[in-house]
């Protein structure tokens, strides 16, 4: 098992986040978390990355609690998981050659790390990470050269070149055209199922979570809504989801065949 929450919870600044959420993911599954702004969907994701730790219950990640480990061993979990944020924390001065060897330091001794930062080591692999994004002709250029959606594609490759256990994406698309935001989830799903890693991601786009992902989960106002195979996500559980948000847009059922899917889990 990759991911367990038993009632786990947050509180930013004494205002719930997340309500005693209970899931778990398999190894290699692939899941879209959705839901409408401020549902707790980024609170999931960091909580997942071990960036923040749960007021309540309890988070497992790839096999153990975080916060029952020393610090060293706690960042040795971290070197695992791969998170992409939706802006990533990318210096504008930065090369996108060093952006993206970052993914590495943590798996790296802290000399090689230092030398990297001067003189890329594997120019190659990095480039094989961008070309998968299309990305391959900018590998010298500052991040302050970039398009929104193109720093997103640097960030993804960065995970994508760290080889993560457990990826974590949190609108990793936002700032791409459909075409491509299409393409760059079919990359991610690539790489989880060739590395059997597993994959969480939350998404806005209901349609691109229904296409691309197996299995859903809705989140509302920090509470878990359902958790179903995708082909079994209806219009009622979407109007519930997203009752009241004026931005949310209707969204019909796509058609096409959904993948297989684990009979473990289903609505609820």
């Amino acid at each position: 098992m990759t991911i367990r929450l038993a009632g786990a919870g947050f509180r930013h600044g004494g205002i719930p986040a997340l309500g005693a959420l209970a899931m778990t993911v398999a190894r290699g599954e692939q899941v879209a978390v959705i839901g409408p702004s401020g549902a707790g969907k980024t609170t999931l994701l960091r909580l997942l990355a071990t960036a923040l730790r749960p007021d309540s219950g309890s988070v497992e990640v790839l096999g153990c609690d975080p916060w029952r480990l020393s610090p060293r061993a706690r960042q040795q979990l971290r070197a695992r998981i791969g998170l992409i944020q939706q802006a990533p924390p990318l210096p504008p001065r930065q090369r996108v050659v060093t952006a993206v060897g970052g993914g590495r330091l943590g798996q790296w001794s802290l000399a090689r790390s230092l030398v990297n930062l001067v003189y890329p080591l594997d120019l190659q692999g990095v480039r094989q990470s961008l070309e998968r994004l299309d990305m391959g002709d900018r590998l010298f250029d500052r991040c302050d050269q970039l398009s929104g959606g193109q720093l997103q594609r640097v960030a993804i490759a960065r995970t994508l070149y760290q080889h993560p256990d457990l990826l974590l994406a949190d609108e990793p698309v936002s700032a791409m055209d459909p075409v491509l935001a299409g393409h760059t989830l079919s990359v991610l799903i690539a790489q989880g199922r060739a590395k059997g890693a597993t994959l969480v991601a939350s998404l806005h786009a209901v349609d691109l979570a229904l296409e691309y992902f197996p299995r859903i989960v809705g989140l509302r106002d920090g509470a878990m809504m359902f958790d179903c195979p995708a082909h079994q996500v209806t219009s009622d559980n979407l109007d519930a989801l997203y009752a009241n948000d004026q931005l949310y847009p209707a969204v019909p059922h796509p058609p096409h065949q959904s993948p297989t899917v684990d009979a473990t889990y289903g609505c609820r």
